[in-house]
């Protein structure tokens, strides 16, 4: 295969199909799908924040459309997901275990996720909790009582908190399943109770999968995204390198010096792309969270998308909101919504909705961003929607008339 030459809009196209977001579904979900959609991403990252449906919930609904959200719970107490430090905390296929055995392997390289300090000056309490799950079983962290005064704030876990998430880190323990999204800590050979040191692949084999699973997932990739992705450290495996084994194909995509790597097995659909056949249709809300945003850089590279989330940042420094949320219409990030789901009350909250400067906001933009507004809300049980204030000023009675026309979702009073 010779190499392709890719313009903006195709190299997009090709990002986007990779990750499963180019055209809307045609069937309705089944929980495989769900899977299928982690295998394909690599990876589904966590998050705790729920103003809307928690960031796993939703990167899955961008994708799969309506579904039932506790399919993943299940996947997970089934033994088909377990949870490790992927990108960040993340859902993972449980055939990839060994991939991430080595850092549970060296804890001590994972950074602020495992302390050597609290496991050698709190080894009697570790070791106490081990046996207490050892002999009592599973637990979470809500059964111990608060004993140290503290408040519990972001960064004052109780001891045993810290205990659970260093052995957690360390591999000792898993996450056998979650309950109210907290996490239910065992031994990991109970959990994964066929799993044997001797099957862990060698370390150099694991960087270049890293490598290859990233750019697969990515549908192409600039050399510096792909550490990213995984979260991998140095020596990182060179792009190049694997071109020249024949592991990767080369590309280029117009306005960029550097080359972008290709998967062979996205070879079809490079060239789909390549000759503009590649059509992204579907317009949805994403997550803080995807794996189309969550690389800050890559996003502003590749969809000229400069994101940030400002949860973190105080109020009065706030740009956009608190939670805000990446619109991708047909192919583009086109604006973004900081959205507050009213769940008892069956009202879903547009707080704002932001639209990109010099975005020609036409009629059909407004049709698809409206749909898949009211698809967000219903799939959130809300079944009234409120538009507090668009930008330009001129859209929020067009996004407000358009959501009228709807037969299914009107507009709170």
């Amino acid at each position: 295969m010779s190499e392709l030459h890719l313009s903006m809009d195709g190299a997009r196209a090709l990002h986007l199909a990779a990750q499963g977001l180019l055209q809307p579904r045609r069937r309705k979900a089944a929980k495989a799908d769900v899977l299928d959609a982690i295998r394909r991403m690599e990876m589904l990252q966590i998050d705790t924040i729920n103003v809307v449906a928690r960031s796993p919930y939703l990167v899955l609904w961008s994708r799969l459309g309506d579904y039932r959200s506790e399919w993943l719970d299940e996947l997970l107490a089934e033994g088909k997901l377990f949870e490790y430090w992927a990108h960040e905390a993340c859902f993972l296929p449980i055939e990839d275990y060994g991939l991430y055995r080595h850092r549970m392997l060296d804890p001590a390289a994972m950074g602020w996720k495992y302390s050597s300090t609290w496991m050698r000056e709190r080894a009697g309490e570790v070791a106490a909790l081990l046996a207490h799950i050892r002999s009592q079983g599973p637990v979470r962290s809500s059964d111990f009582e608060r004993t140290d005064g503290k408040s519990g704030g972001w960064w004052e876990w109780k001891p045993e908190k810290r205990s659970l998430e260093v052995l957690f880190t360390s591999g000792a323990l898993m996450i056998s399943r979650r309950h109210n999204f907290q996490r239910v800590y065992d031994l990991a050979e109970r959990v994964l109770p066929g799993w044997s040191d001797a099957q862990l692949p060698a370390l150099p084999e694991v960087r270049r999968s890293f490598a290859l699973r990233t750019v697969k997932a990515l549908g192409l990739a600039r050399a510096a995204w792909i550490p990213d992705y995984h979260r991998t450290r140095r020596p990182h495996v060179d792009p190049a390198a694997l071109a020249g084994e024949g592991l990767l194909l080369r590309a280029r995509v117009e306005g960029w010096n550097d080359p972008v790597y290709i998967h062979p097995d996205h070879a079809a659909l490079a060239q789909q792309a390549a000759d503009g056949a590649l059509s992204p249709t579907l317009t949805t809300i994403l997550s803080p969270f995807d794996p189309v945003v969550w690389d800050r850089r890559r996003a502003l590279e590749l969809f000229g998308f400069d994101y940030r989330l400002e949860c973190y940042t105080p109020a009065a420094k706030r740009r956009y909101g608190y939670f805000t949320l990446p619109i991708l219409r047909r192919g583009a990030l086109v604006g973004r919504i900081d959205a507050k789901a009213h769940r008892r009350a069956g009202i879903f909250e547009v707080k704002a909705a932001l639209f990109e400067p010099g975005l020609r906001t036409s009629e059909a933009l407004v049709r698809d961003v409206a749909g898949a507004l009211q698809r967000c809300a219903r799939w959130h049980g809300c079944t009234q929607m409120v538009i507090n204030r668009a930008e330009p000023d001129a859209l929020a009675a067009r996004l407000a008339l358009a959501l009228e026309s709807s037969p299914r979702l009107g507009q709170a009073a």
